[in-house]
């Protein structure tokens, strides 16, 4: 669902209930000895009679091994001419040469294209497209991370659409339907495999651009983990704590249901219990499979519910300072969910009971703070750094950095209205 396609807000009952509207249907968070399970978030009997959900997912292959499906994918789509989008880190681990072969097996010459370097570029999207224009290609397929993905899909915006990416910054902003696009995610977090969302930079203004569509979510995703094993550590940091964010706003976004909560407390879950394993023992398939498995599930939840504040911010000094995405929200998740527990601490409460960091019978804004210090815990512990200072943000940009971030389209299924003035205080408790 894109944003902003549901009327939804969050309130206090004055029997010290927090209740939940979405398009006329209540779930009730009790302020009582034990916190609901996700599956409860909703009226007895399930979906409110007359109410329609849409969840957007493409179609899904997982499993040690699976990248040759990729070839018989592209294959399927119709692919003589298939662009590889890659970049330098996957040639050099094989895993683009992989790829190749698989594509050579079905008869068909890979084009290959990885001028591209993290966070793309507005001019790297533009000369992907230029390079899929000369060589007449057809199907995308893209092995990488999420710029990699993000690439492609950007091309393939260009490839249907024409006209310059910054053109299609907002909501459903690309009209034509893209070319065929299979992805297989080389990290495990970003979600971009399974999105309807395309982040590219904007040189000009040095920010980062949200665009955001149903046509953007790939035709195939296919997930081999192991490709997770060729990560450095700090990317795999990254794109874990991404995946848990992901995980957490989709949870308490005002766009989210009951089709997306149990992907995104089940992400947050396997985030929490494998990131630190496959750091410590980066071989350890069984981890690597579970990361990959949060990472879906992160994804496929926030595709749907869509985001928050986190990424609204984010994406802002990702954008000024091209730093990575991850680690960026890594330092801002744990204040972004104070200030929201300040308004609605109940969602944030289920997280908590769920993830055993907080007594269930806790008052809910306990635990609320308790599953921000839990997650500003696990992010000291992966190396992240403990304020946006340390990353060279500075107090004279956050008037530029708040006032972008309130024009994201994250910002718009947050579960707390903001003014400029929050979020540059928000901003300044995270320096």
């Amino acid at each position: 669902m894109s944003a902003g396609s549901q009327s939804v807000r969050r309130t206090s009952s004055s029997r010290g209930r927090a209740v939940a509207e979405l398009d006329g249907e209540w779930a009730c968070y009790p302020d009582s000895a034990r916190v609901p399970r996700p599956e409860e978030r909703r009226p007895a009997g399930g979906l409110a009679p007359g109410r329609v959900l849409k969840f957007h997912a493409p179609e899904i292959v997982f499993g040690v091994d699976s990248m040759v499906e990729a070839a018989h994918a592209a294959l399927r789509l119709g692919a003589l001419r298939p662009m590889l989008v890659t970049d330098s880190g996957l040639i050099d681990a094989g895993w683009a040469d992989e790829m190749i072969g698989h594509l050579r097996e079905q008869g068909v010459e890979a084009r290959v294209w990885s001028q591209l370097t993290p966070n793309p570029k507005d001019h790297e999207i533009a000369a992907g497209y230029e390079f899929y224009r000369t060589h007449a290609c057809d199907v995308l397929v893209a092995v990488g991370g999420g710029s990699v993905i993000d690439a492609a899909k950007g091309v393939a915006i260009l490839a249907a659409n024409g006209g310059n990416i910054l053109d299609y910054e907002g909501v459903d902003k690309a009209l034509m339907p893209i070319p065929p696009l299979v992805v297989v995610p080389s990290t495990s977090g970003t979600g971009a495999d399974v999105s309807q969302f395309c982040i590219v930079t904007d040189t000009t203004r040095n920010t980062k651009i949200t665009i955001l569509g149903r046509s953007l979510v790939p035709d195939i995703t296919v997930i081999d983990p192991r490709l997770l094993t060729t990560m450095p550590e700090w990317l795999n940091a990254a794109t874990g704590l991404d995946a848990l964010t992901h995980g957490i706003e989709a949870f308490v976004s005002l766009g989210h249901n009951q089709l997306t909560d149990h992907h995104a407390l089940r992400a947050v879950q396997m985030v929490i219990d494998n990131l630190v394993s496959t750091m410590d023992r980066p071989a350890d398939m069984s981890a690597r499979i579970l990361m990959a498995q949060a990472a879906l599930e992160a994804g496929l939840a926030f595709t749907n519910a869509i985001l928050g504040a986190a990424h609204a911010m984010s994406h802002q000094v990702g954008g000024l300072l091209d730093l990575p995405h991850g680690v960026i929200n890594g330092v801002l998740l744990p204040h972004v969910i104070r200030f929201n527990a300040e308004h609605d601490p109940h969602p944030f409460q289920a997280i908590a009971a769920y993830l055993g960091v907080a007594d269930p019978r806790a008052p809910a804004a306990e635990a609320a703070l308790a599953l921000a210090d839990r997650i500003e815990q696990l992010a000291v512990r992966v190396g992240v750094p403990r304020g946006l200072a340390q990353l060279g943000v500075s107090d004279d940009d956050l008037p530029r950095l708040a006032a972008a971030a309130l024009q994201d389209a994250c910002m718009t299924t947050n579960p707390r209205q903001a003014d400029e003035m929050q979020i540059q205080a928000l901003f300044r408790a995270a320096m």
